[in-house]
């Protein structure tokens, strides 16, 4: 397998129908296009996406009536204080409308890993996501989705990691899902900044406050660059994000409400403004607005630990679920020489995707629901339409796109997706986009061929090809048996080519990558 082979399996969401997506260019020259993408230049996404309908319907109520329609997007571009209007205190709306811009931001995620010539992006976004992970079925945290995708990861999945974190805390889908949007001063509220440290940047290996229970004793902290993180410096972190909220119609005190647009702002009456020390590092008491939360910021998206948790967590979904700690070391470094970079991100994708760890990497990952879904679709190359029917069906497979409850994101282990009942809902993905259950899309297995007669041995080695990017010679047999054909009987029930397609596809080997 070539580097460029290893690169369609891992960089992207699979070989497309039409093999055009390297262009003949090189896996150095492919990188470079895919970490520079120029969003206005992706004619195939956005001629689907406008197009793109979408059914709604609830039954009539006291304050709306009823609804059975299928629209075209509405939310996917628009600003936070329009999606807050879904929010009104003062007009009662249907859930099915508030629940409207997680469903499009899904279905749009399912048309991009499809169709988008900006693969790369899309993987390292879906990376950002579960990293930054918000549960949107929360409708408050959904309704600020299209927001938080476009505006937040979108924007910084190859950027400069400080940025990113500043962003991810000041975009109302955080602040409303861990809780800091009521954090204010005599009552911080300790989830944001918990999860800050413990998922967001050092990581839970970082966490010391199990050998040590007081600043001073972390080895490093009276220097100013701890080992690691305790209890004290959440405690002392939550004070500083203070203040940090939303304006959701709060009481600010003395007949004052703050506005209802949805916003990020910062109340200045709600900031515990004395003296902190987070990381070692004495705050001041009194600085300017927002700056002990940017301080924090700062001080943990540059600490060692962050740049090794990070590399790992890269590492762990480019390459496999052991990556060498050789790879892991030398990614650190490269985030760390970056960190001032505003591509920061990018540079330690492309030291990743360089490397001889990932050139080496064949088959060392488990194709997660979104990933097969995707694979498989550009793989027989049906006409696609996302639907809910199918995004269902990925859910109960196990990933629920932007509603995984826990702020730990899906799991990116494959010993997480081989469970018996895990692999009965994947091959129930295949069968289900086989044969169009869920309206996404007819297939033809035979279309190929034209009014050719093709035997039934050319017919299955055609679409191992395709779904392999080589004969697996292996499957012939079983699938013909399965199929009870002879390798020289002629295909002509289009109901046996697409199962016989659909069985390859439940293959051990497709659910690689």
């Amino acid at each position: 397998m070539t580097s460029i082979d290893i690169a369609l399996n891992r960089l992207t969401f699979g070989r497309p129908f039409s093999d055009t997506l390297f262009d003949s260019k090189d896996l150095s020259s492919w990188l470079e296009d895919q970490l520079h993408p120029d969003h206005d230049n992706d004619p195939e996404y956005i001629k689907r996406m406008q197009s793109l309908r979408l059914p709604i319907k609830y039954q009539e109520a006291k304050d709306w009536q009823a609804v059975d329609e299928v629209r075209p997007l509405q939310w996917i571009n628009s600003s936070i204080d329009e999606l807050w209007r879904l929010n009104n205190s003062n007009k009662s709306v249907a859930s099915q409308e508030k629940n409207r811009p997680r469903i499009e931001v899904s279905a749009v995620t399912l048309l991009k890993a499809v169709y988008s010539r900006w693969q790369l992006q899309e993987i390292i976004c879906d990376f950002w996501h579960n990293h930054f992970n918000v549960n949107a079925a929360d409708q408050n945290v959904g309704m600020a989705l299209p927001v938080y995708d476009r505006d937040v990861i979108r924007t910084h999945c190859f950027g400069n990691f400080k940025a990113m974190l500043e962003a991810v805390a000041t975009s109302p889908a955080m602040l409303w899902y861990l809780n800091n949007r009521s954090s204010r001063a005599g009552a911080p509220n300790e989830n944001y900044a918990r999860e800050f440290f413990e998922l967001h940047t050092m990581g839970r290996d970082a966490y010391l406050n199990g050998i040590y229970n007081h600043w001073k004793d972390v080895p490093g902290a009276t220097e100013g660059r701890p080992k690691g993180y305790i209890d004290q410096d959440v405690y002392e972190a939550a004070r500083a994000f203070t203040g940090w909220t939303i304006e959701d119609g709060g009481n600010l005190g003395g007949g004052q409400l703050l506005p209802r647009t949805g916003k990020f702002t910062y109340v200045e009456s709600w900031h515990d403004n004395y003296q902190k020390r987070i990381l070692g590092n004495d705050i001041d008491p009194y600085q300017p607005p927002m700056a002990d939360g940017r301080k924090v910021i700062s001080l943990a998206a540059t600490h060692a630990a962050t740049a090794y948790f990070l590399a790992k967590k890269l590492c762990i979904r480019l390459v496999s679920d052991s990556p060498p700690e050789s790879l892991i070391t030398a990614v650190a470094k490269v985030w760390v020489d970056a960190q001032n970079k505003p591509d920061q991100i990018a540079h330690v994708i492309r030291y990743i995707v360089m490397s001889k760890e990932f050139s080496e990497s064949k088959d060392a990952k488990i194709k997660r629901p979104l990933e097969l879904v995707a694979s498989y679709i550009r793989a027989i190359g049906i006409e696609f339409t996302p639907s809910e029917g199918l995004l269902g069906e990925m859910s109960n497979a196990g990933q629920s796109l932007f509603s995984w409850p826990t702020p730990t994101g899906h799991p990116d282990l494959s010993s997480q997706w081989l469970g018996p009942n895990a692999m009965r809902r994947r091959w129930t993905l295949i069968a289900g986009l086989t044969d169009n259950w869920w309206g996404t899309g007819m297939f033809d297995a035979l279309a190929p061929f034209g009014n050719d007669k093709i035997t039934a041995s050319e017919f299955v080695n055609y679409w191992l090809a395709r779904l392999y990017n080589a004969p697996a010679s292996q499957l012939m047999p079983m699938l013909l048996n399965t199929a009870k054909l002879s390798p020289n009987s002629l295909m002509k029930n289009p109901g046996t080519a697409r199962h016989l397609v659909a069985w390859a596809a439940m293959s051990p080997e497709f659910q690689l990558r």
